[in-house]
């Protein structure tokens, strides 16, 4: 603890240093401040967290959420014309794309009809059961599905892309064309957009080291910053004069996710004894912001598919060794964790290695940049990993995440978990069902929602935190002159 604390002062004493030793630079952009740059603006393919918050601002889509998590009309209104006919009637707004061509239903069919074709996105197969995509006018257009699916239109959350372009294979994930309120600049050193309103630019800087982002902030370099930092750090922002910083209740799922094809973790008694080798409310109370909370399931328990009774599994590092010594595996049983390079995800390896030695389990950890991380998860190179769901609405998550048949790239069984019981709930929908399941066969650690902040200078207004830690709010942001 003296030593956290003395790490802590200096941290803090270097920052206030630099701080009066710079000048504040001006800048008539608004800068955003992240840990990680997207990697694929293409919404067709886009599965890490800043591609998708990116995209909902670059993109509109057919179908958005309430604050319930309802699927409620964004670009399109719906009508259930029949058990396996759905509708849609494009509105009114929303409909120029950035280079000035206007959206109709035959865009809405290319951009559905493409991703169905697509091999290797694992967004593909939720739309495996369209039968067939039939473009009534400019404004109107039918999906026929195979079978009858009550929550397909929740389903109609992917960008959607202008049809000539598509045609010419243009290269939508580094040179994006949408609707939505950004449109895209450039993507060199700094990813760079316009908003439509205004004309105002803004930036994303990728900045990956937390106390250098915060020292950006603080100096001027940067407007505005949003998740990933420890909490003494927020704690400091939270003390200057020239910071706000706003707080929320979060709903991106954090968890630890198992190789099941791993001889050792295919052993159900071995991930109990991970799972009792977690101090989940240590780590929140030391490490995480402020309203983080402990989590049961990827859905939290207020959305309406949530499952408020699962009970998350206590640390006792006792029963952690006891049932290491009944699934007859050599003590201390060595695994190996990969992670990014993010300092705050390297601190909470670090703690977990902690928590986890004193239950018999010798946790190497590997920290890896972001993109050969990422793609070793979904190529299922690991044993165990951290990763977190962000903006999760609607409950076939599950069957995304745990469906037999919807390892990578089909889907986002990492783990490559099988059960045919599951199964067979999935497909039934029942989601109370299914999520006791899973919990008690542990595809994977539930540990917490993050709680949700966002820093800004005091010339700042107009952004809005949300639960899911999106970055929306860069659509409404002011500036202040000076």
């Amino acid at each position: 603890m003296f030593k956290k604390i003395c790490l802590l002062f200096w941290v803090l004493s270097s920052l206030a240093a630099c701080h009066k030793q710079e000048a504040t630079p001006q800048h008539r952009d608004i800068r955003f401040a992240v840990a990680q740059a997207p990697i694929n603006l293409d919404p067709r393919y886009a599965t890490d967290a800043a591609s998708a918050r990116v995209n909902r601002l670059l993109f509109r889509s057919l179908v958005s959420f309430d604050a319930s998590s309802k699927p409620i009309a964004d670009l399109a209104t719906w009508k259930l014309i029949s058990p396996i006919h759905y509708r849609f009637t494009l509105g009114e707004g929303g409909r120029s794309f950035h280079d000035g061509s206007h959206l109709n239903a035959k865009d809405v069919m290319a951009t559905y009809e493409s991703l169905m074709g697509l091999k290797d996105s694992p967004l593909s197969a939720e739309f495996s059961d369209v039968n067939q995509i039939q473009v009534l006018d400019d404004n109107t257009l039918d999906f026929y599905l195979k079978e009858a699916d009550n929550a397909f239109p929740a389903k109609l959350i992917i960008g959607i892309l202008p049809a000539s372009q598509i045609s010419q294979g243009r290269d939508f994930s580094h040179h994006p064309i949408g609707s939505g309120p950004l449109e895209f600049v450039s993507w060199q050193s700094t990813l760079q957009f316009k908003r439509m309103t205004d004309g105002k630019l803004i930036t994303l800087l990728e900045v990956k080291d937390p106390t250098v982002r915060v020292l950006k902030l603080i100096r001027g370099e940067a407007d505005i910053l949003q998740g990933d930092l420890p909490p003494e750090l927020v704690r400091y922002l939270k003390r200057q004069p020239n910071i706000k910083v706003s707080e929320s209740n979060g709903t991106n799922f954090s968890y630890l996710g198992f190789n099941l094809q791993d001889i050792a973790l295919s052993n159900i008694k071995v991930r109990q004894a991970v799972a009792h080798a977690i101090n989940r409310q240590e780590i929140i109370e030391q490490a995480l912001v402020g309203q983080t909370r402990s989590a049961g399931a990827i859905l939290p328990p207020e959305h309406w598919a949530g499952n408020g009774a699962l009970e998350p599994y206590t640390y006792n590092p006792t029963l952690a060794k006891q049932l290491l010594q009944e699934a007859g595996v050599k003590m201390p049983l060595k695994l190996v964790y990969k992670t990014s390079t993010d300092a705050q995800r390297v601190r909470l390896a670090t703690i977990m290695q902690a928590q986890m030695a004193a239950a018999g389990i010798a946790l190497e950890i590997k920290s890896l940049d972001w993109g050969t991380f990422f793609e070793d998860v979904k190529q299922g190179h690991f044993q165990l990993y951290g990763l977190t769901w962000v903006g999760i609405n609607t409950p076939d998550i599950y069957a995304k995440a745990f469906g037999s048949d919807n390892a990578p790239p089909k889907g986002f069984n990492r783990g490559r978990f099988s059960d045919t019981h599951l199964d067979a709930l999935l497909v039934k929908e029942d989601w109370q069902s299914a999520t006791n399941y899973i919990h008690q066969q542990l595809p994977y650690v539930p540990l917490w929602y993050e709680g949700q902040f966002a820093a800004m200078r005091a010339d700042i207004t107009g952004y809005t935190l949300k639960s899911d830690g999106n970055w929306d709010g860069l659509a409404t942001v002011i500036k202040k002159s000076r």
